[in-house]
Parts: C-alpha cells; sequence; structure tokens
C-alpha cells in the first residue's frame, strides 16, 4: 500500500467519525515551547492546578508518555451550537458544556480510530488523549499545521475558528507524515479578545493568566472564588466563552453535526429565575453526562451566588 494511500484511509475515517480536521507528524521534543511552558510556570500563572506543574517533561516529549511513540494523529472536532441560550439574562454557559462530556466523545472516536488502524492498515498500539493527559494539544495542532496560537493562547483554524476540541492518538507505528508549513499568526493587530475580557487574564501575546480566567475560576477552583473578581464575570457561570465570541475568526464557525453536542431540551430554555432557584434533581437531568458536573452541583450554587444571582 502507498503510504500516501494510508495517510488518505486514516483521514477519511477521521471524517466518517465526525472529525473536522485530521493531520499526522511524527513524535519529537517540543523545544520551542520549553521555555514559554515553563515560563508561565515560574510566574504560578496555572493558579491550583498543581497537575500543570507535574510530568513537564513527558509534556514535551511524548516519548516519556507513550513507549515506543512514533507518530501523532491530530484531530479537531467542531462543537460549536445550532442555538444559543434563549434568555438573555439568564447566567451563561460555555458553549462546550452543553452536550455530552467532550472526554467521552472525542476518546471513543480517537479508540474507533485506532481500532482501524489495526485492522485495516496494519498491527499496532498507541493510546488516545483528550485533555486528560500531561500533551500540549495545542502545540502539536499547531505543529501538524492545523491553525496558530492567538493572542487568548487558543489554537485558531482559518476555516475552522477556534470553537473546537483537540485530540491525539500517539501509535508506535510510523505512519506517512504531513509535512505542514506553519500556519502563520493571521491575528495582526487585533485585540478584541483583550480588550473584552472582564478579569484582564490576557496578560500578553499568548500568555492567559489561569487565575484571572473566569473558566478557571468557575471549572478549576475548589473552594471559593477569588472576591477581587466579583463583579466581573459578566453573568458567566461555567466557563467563558468571550474571548472566542468576538474573535473575528470564529465568523466562520458553523453549527457541528455531533448529536452527543446537543444539549438537554429544557437547558437553553431556562430563564434567570430557573437558574437561581435550580435544585439538585434539575441539575443531574440536565447535567447527567455533562462536563458540568466537573464542578457539581454545590459548585454551580457557588457560582450563582458569586453571581449575585442566588
Amino acid at each position: 500500500m502507498k503510504s500516501t494511500q494510508t495517510s488518505d484511509l486514516i483521514k477519511e475515517k477521521a471524517k466518517s467519525l465526525g472529525l473536522s480536521d485530521c493531520a499526522i507528524v511524527p513524535v519529537s521534543f517540543l523545544a520551542e515551547e520549553k521555555e514559554h511552558f515553563e515560563s508561565w510556570l515560574s510566574a504560578q500563572m496555572h493558579g491550583e492546578m498543581g497537575y500543570m506543574a507535574r510530568n513537564t517533561e513527558k509534556r514535551l516529549n511524548p516519548q516519556l508518555l507513550v513507549e515506543n511513540a512514533k507518530s501523532i494523529i491530530v484531530v479537531l472536532q467542531n462543537y460549536f451550537p445550532k442555538e444559543t441560550q434563549s434568555d438573555k439574562e439568564a447566567p451563561v454557559l460555555s458553549k462546550y458544556a452543553y452536550g455530552t462530556d467532550y472526554h467521552f466523545v472525542l476518546k471513543d472516536k480517537l479508540r474507533r480510530l485506532l481500532e482501524f488502524i489495526h485492522t485495516e492498515i496494519t498491527s499496532c498500539t498507541g493510546r488516545p488523549f483528550v485533555d486528560s493527559a500531561p500533551v500540549l494539544e495545542r502545540a502539536w495542532a499547531r505543529k501538524a499545521g492545523l491553525g496558530w496560537i492567538g493572542k487568548n493562547s487558543n489554537l485558531i483554524s482559518l476555516h475552522h475558528g477556534s470553537f473546537f476540541f483537540i485530540g491525539e492518538l500517539i501509535v508506535n507505528i510510523e505512519l506517512p507524515y504531513d509535512n505542514p508549513k506553519p500556519v502563520s499568526d493571521h491575528c495582526g493587530r487585533c485585540t478584541k479578545c483583550i480588550d473584552a475580557c472582564p478579569t484582564k487574564a490576557i496578560v500578553a501575546n499568548r500568555v492567559v493568566d489561569a487565575r484571572k480566567c473566569i473558566s478557571y475560576q468557575t471549572i478549576e477552583v475548589k473552594g471559593e472564588l477569588d472576591e477581587s473578581l466579583k463583579g466581573q464575570f459578566d453573568n458567566r457561570v461555567f466557563g467563558c466563552d468571550i474571548c472566542q465570541d468576538v474573535c473575528p475568526w470564529n465568523l466562520k464557525s458553523e453549527p457541528h453535526n455531533e448529536a452527543s453536542f446537543n444539549p438537554h431540551p429544557k437547558l437553553l430554555q431556562l430563564n434567570k429565575d430557573d437558574w437561581e432557584n435550580m435544585e439538585r434533581p434539575l441539575f443531574n437531568e440536565l447535567f447527567k453526562n455533562s462536563a458540568v458536573k466537573r464542578a457539581g452541583f454545590n459548585g454551580l450554587k457557588r457560582n450563582l451566588k458569586f453571581l449575585g444571582n442566588a
């Protein structure tokens, strides 16, 4: 089988699984990311996310993470919704949390892709990653030519904007590799994301101080939220899309076709009072398999209280 055929087969399978994009690159040491990442950690910008400071060498070198790692297949999965919350006064839920937790959805697709490669192309072993292990996913997506890192530190695609998840499949075989040219920075002089961030969490180009980030505060913080940020959350109750919503490249965003990401029928119709008076049974019904479970019912109520809505 010719190498181009192998690559085409893998990408066709990825497309059939509903993935937005796919690229294949060899495993290597991320030397260009080392200084940037270590500088971010030394400035304590990771806050309570202690896991970010662990296994730093594995983050930079996947060969330490997966035995005999040879190739990385990087995929994108669109999650931009067809519609958003109807009540403009209601607390705002990040779009990525509307449906089933993306960790489950995307990891299942990567497992199916691995099984396809193993059974239809050549025997191999591998491991899927979806924001769940020390992998610098945006760095690999950039290296694979799938986009550039914007001022808000998100990967931005010329074709898809930034409302997508990134996943990786690391395998122990050499594959026909793409030879991508780095996508140049297309942000130019635009500072819309920096200007729009209510807490001023984007402290430099491609540098986000997580401690000021609304997503970090409403999802990662386990105790009380930072009182110095009170009144600055712009009604965000779980996660935050502000820097993406204002990005001109997201004018290209098209609704996803992944049924698992569709919200519970009641979710987008909740009004302000519904959120304020939400009880545990409704929470469990709406967010049974959702990423919102990461904060839990008590975390959501804490966030609502911080917003002054409960």
